[in-house]
């Protein structure tokens, strides 16, 4: 087995979620939060302490003697004492918890960005086993807008400044560590798709069901084989009591350029856009603005997240920039 998942392997494993029966109404619970439940940031925000932060120090300075790539490293080439607890309790928060766990504190100004995304990838793996983002293998994202056009519509928006819509990530969690935050704007925004799925449940029932169907997702030409240009998807999976969601707003929607694909009918049209209309009001989502050595950690089966447009500060050195990390800890 190796250290870390290849894009396909983590797309199977994030897709292989169990399924026994829709659920039975709302499903509720600690997932299921709306804005007025999570103002307190105390509540989900952490700060590392002086001794956290030489802890991490430590642990960069031992995985660097190593003399390893990024890919050979080993969760004990990064070791932790304290913060192997801290670990634990972000990855069972985002399990069963509320899905989500900011950390703020993590040292990125000592650091160059190769030891940045060495501290980074290294918490991934005592989190967790990471895995490649996409067909080409890349293990460590870079968001920032390279002038890339966003009215393209193969264009992945991460590389953009616009406003990017709802989606989950093919990942059960995605962890975000910011490097330079934007001049204005690019905040994060977060919704729990089970209180999305429990408001369409109260008020539309009839609705329900459609979302234990498939809906085909746009592979949008990332398939390298060209073999594959859109897959069958669920949005929701229910099994122990556990509701999971994947939900991807422009990739479903665009799925019907191809011309073998049916236009939608209009009991599809009217879920997607009472799903989207729901996640878009403000008592349901949160928006977060990471600053430097924040990290974000977000469970892509209880969590949907979003990005407000931004505007970018004129110096290369200050533009937002952002780590991002998959990992697979089911």
């Amino acid at each position: 087995m190796g250290l870390y998942f290849s894009y396909a392997e983590q797309s199977r494993h994030y897709f292989a979620r169990p399924h026994e029966r829709l659920a039975p109404g709302p499903v509720g619970g600690a997932a299921a939060w709306r804005r007025a439940d999570v103002v307190d940031r105390a509540a989900w925000r952490t700060t590392l302490t002086p001794d956290q932060k030489e802890e991490l120090r430590r642990a960069v300075a031992n995985a660097c003697a190593t003399g390893r790539a990024l890919g050979d490293l080993r969760a004990a080439d990064f070791p932790l004492t304290s913060l192997a607890r801290e670990v634990a309790r972000w990855r069972d928060e985002i399990q069963t918890g509320r899905g989500f766990q900011v950390v703020a504190g993590v040292p990125v100004g000592e650091w160059s960005e190769a030891d940045a995304s060495l501290c980074f990838w290294c918490l991934g793996l005592h989190m967790g086993r990471p895995g490649a983002q996409n067909p080409q293998g890349d293990l460590l994202g870079h968001v920032r807008d390279t002038g890339a056009d966003a009215s393209d519509p193969f264009v992945r928006l991460y590389r953009t400044a616009a406003d990017i819509a709802y989606h989950c990530d093919a990942a059960d969690v995605v962890g975000l560590l910011c490097l330079h935050a934007a001049r204005s704007g690019g905040a994060s925004r977060i919704v729990s798709s089970v209180a999305v799925y429990d408001e369409v449940a109260r008020r539309r029932p009839d609705l329900v069901a459609r979302l234990y169907e498939p809906f085909l997702l746009d592979i949008r030409n990332e398939d390298v084989s060209g073999a594959l240009r859109y897959l069958p998807i669920p949005p929701c999976r229910f099994a122990g009591g556990r509701l999971r969601t994947f939900f991807h707003s422009d990739y479903f929607r665009s799925v019907v350029r191809h011309a073998d694909v049916a236009a939608f009918t209009a009991t599809e049209r009217e879920l997607l856009d009472l799903y989207e209309a729901i996640a878009g009001q403000p008592e349901f989502y949160l928006d977060m603005d990471l600053a430097p050595g924040d990290i974000q950690w977000l469970s892509n089966h209880t969590i949907l997240h979003a990005r407000t447009a931004y505007q970018d500060h004129p110096e290369p050195e200050r533009k937002r920039h952002l780590l991002r990390l998959w990992l697979s800890i089911e």
